[in-house]
């Protein structure tokens, strides 16, 4: 069995899920950039074609195929593994699929919870399992896309940092049971990303919160990231074998300061949202 010091530093097949769109897509982008052969996932089935034409001319050759799914049902992430892995094994896996919403916690339905931990949490350990011991065994990337509300809760998120915070647990499991065999997990922690829609795509689902909950982030007072400059670093860190990426990392102390003292925590988070 191979040790992690044994495993090669350059990653060959990539497989991206939420590549159609948003930073799914940009990272799809930043893998092939990377000279990765890739594999796309998405939902959408006209929005993956539209990615995969436009990674097809720009990368030729790199494109290893896409296949468009609802990785939110059960059997879904094992069974796009499966197909990605028919030709040649995966070493770098990112589960960029994901869904955010604005709400008051006491006004959540159950059924809104279900919705977004399908998609946000099961979908990852899913894929997690069907990757499972072989892809470490190859010092595989697993790569799973967080937020800062992976590690605190701001006010009026929904069930979004409840199905986000699972993440850091999946993440440090897969550490102390893989990662003597080699698994490199990346944890990423951003903050809102630039988007044409910034600002506007929660109008209805904020109606009658804070106007913050409308904006980015839920009002978080950082810069709107780029996604093709995070995707860069992203995948840098995935192949670097770091174990995180906290953008801004400014928001470390926040995170640190909110284990410390949860009353501190929360001083503070209200201090960084505009709520």
């Amino acid at each position: 069995m191979p040790t992690p010091s044994d495993q090669p530093e350059t990653c060959r097949h990539a497989l991206v899920t939420g590549a159609s769109a948003g930073l799914g897509l940009a990272i799809a982008h930043a893998a092939a950039r990377a000279g990765m052969a890739v594999t796309l996932v998405a939902r959408d089935v006209g929005r993956l074609e539209a990615a995969y034409d436009r990674l097809t001319t720009l990368y030729p050759g790199q494109v290893a195929g896409r296949h468009s799914a609802d990785l939110s049902e059960a059997g879904a992430p094992t069974h796009v593994v499966r197909e990605a892995q028919r030709d040649a094994p995966l070493d770098f896996v990112c589960h960029a699929a994901g869904l955010s919403t604005r709400g008051r916690i006491v006004e959540t339905p159950r059924s809104e919870f279900e919705r977004l931990m399908a998609i946000n949490f099961f979908a990852a350990a899913e894929l997690a399992t069907a990757l499972g011991e072989p892809f470490a065994e190859r010092g595989g990337r697993l790569v799973l896309i967080g937020s800062l509300a992976t590690r605190v809760a701001p006010a009026y998120l929904g069930a979004y940092p409840a199905s986000k915070h699972p993440l850091s647990a999946l993440a440090q499991q897969l550490r102390m049971e893989l990662g003597p065999v080699g698994l490199k997990p990346l944890l990423v922690m951003p903050g809102p990303l630039a988007r044409k829609d910034g600002g506007t795509r929660y109008d209805t689902q904020a109606e009658g919160l804070p106007e913050a909950a409308r904006r980015p982030g839920g009002g978080a007072k950082v810069k709107a990231i780029d996604p093709d400059w995070l995707a860069d670093r992203i995948v840098q860190a995935a192949i670097a074998g770091k174990s995180e990426l906290i953008v801004p990392a400014k928001a470390r102390l926040l995170f640190a300061l909110s284990q410390l003292s949860p009353a501190l925590g929360d001083w503070l988070l209200r201090r960084y949202m505009r709520v």
